[in-house]
């Protein structure tokens, strides 16, 4: 399902012109990553599909230094600088006193993140604030780069929504891992009831593993059929050509933030299962009444 997947991706791009930033960075590095993919990966990848009768390319489509490096990847790339750079931009200068606009609007996402961590993990996840607020940073202006010109969203492709869910799982497993240990982390998996634990132990073994897909095909699914409507109307005759896309702006904002939240819910509620308070939690107080400072509040998002 991989490679199909892979294939859809190419052959979208196929359908559409790459964006003008993709074709650059294609120029300027295309062909060494080709002769990368043509001296490595793509006889790994034809061993493997030989398998199932069929190719790299019949996958894939055309190895080509055009497009050896995926719009994706290079969108994926640019959503981690332009986060990095939002925050940068909105913080400005840090005030106790007068904050400003942009101070006071990372705080409500930092604080709404925040509450929602200490609601459904318990004060003691506050520790996951950093991976939890980043993935919601990076996924939000990834959803929200394709209503710019020059940009698509990279979450509109399958690659960029797998690797995120497939992040999200390896990370709560981690936590589940190093507070348990492997046998109290899969212990989970056999439920409250010891004799009927030959039961549920597949049942929720599958379910977890399923997990990254349902997280990414989630996230594709709706970022796809947002840009589909957007580039079905585009193509309408005049004057739909330019109101179309600009009355389904405001839902296109709304599915990106609520995309967003949807994601970042889920893995906190699969680390809730996993990660559970100690007994020394309780002296942590003033940890968290610290935490309250506007400064501690920004400090984790730009880490």
């Amino acid at each position: 399902m991989f490679w199909l997947s892979e294939a859809a991706e190419h052959g979208e791009q196929a359908g559409h012109h790459s964006p003008i930033i993709v074709q650059w960075v294609n120029h300027l590095f295309g062909e060494q990553v080709l002769q990368f993919e043509l001296h490595y990966t793509k006889p790994v990848w034809d061993r493997f599909l030989a398998k199932f009768g069929t190719t790299a390319e019949a996958a894939f489509g055309p190895y080509t230094a055009e497009n050896a490096i995926p719009w994706y990847t290079v969108m994926f790339f640019i959503a981690c600088i332009l986060s990095v750079v939002f925050i940068w931009i909105f913080k400005g200068k840090l005030s106790h006193d007068e904050p400003g606009g942009g101070q006071q609007t990372l705080e409500v996402g930092v604080l709404t993140v925040r509450s929602m961590i200490e609601d459904i993990i318990g004060p003691h996840g506050l520790k996951y604030f950093p991976v939890v607020m980043t993935f919601a940073v990076v996924i939000l202006t990834s959803n929200l780069m394709g209503l710019f010109p020059l940009f698509m969203s990279p979450t509109a492709a399958t690659s960029v929504t797998f690797a995120l869910g497939l992040s999200s799982f390896l990370y709560y497993n981690y936590i589940g891992i190093s507070e348990n240990g492997i046998i109290g982390h899969l212990k989970h998996l056999c439920g409250p009831i010891w004799w009927i634990a030959f039961l549920i132990f597949p049942i929720e073994l599958i379910s977890n593993l399923i997990r990254p897909f349902s997280l990414g095909i989630r996230l594709f699914g709706n970022m796809f059929a947002d840009e589909q409507v957007v580039t079905t109307l585009s193509g309408l005759f005049p004057p739909f050509t330019w109101l179309g896309p600009l009355v389904l702006m405001p839902l296109s904002v709304f599915v990106a933030f609520i995309q967003t939240f949807v994601f970042i819910l889920l893995s906190q509620l699969y680390i809730s299962e996993v990660s559970h308070p100690h007994e020394h939690a309780e002296g942590d107080g003033e940890h968290d009444e610290n935490f309250n400072q506007d400064d501690e509040l920004i400090a984790p998002v730009l880490t």
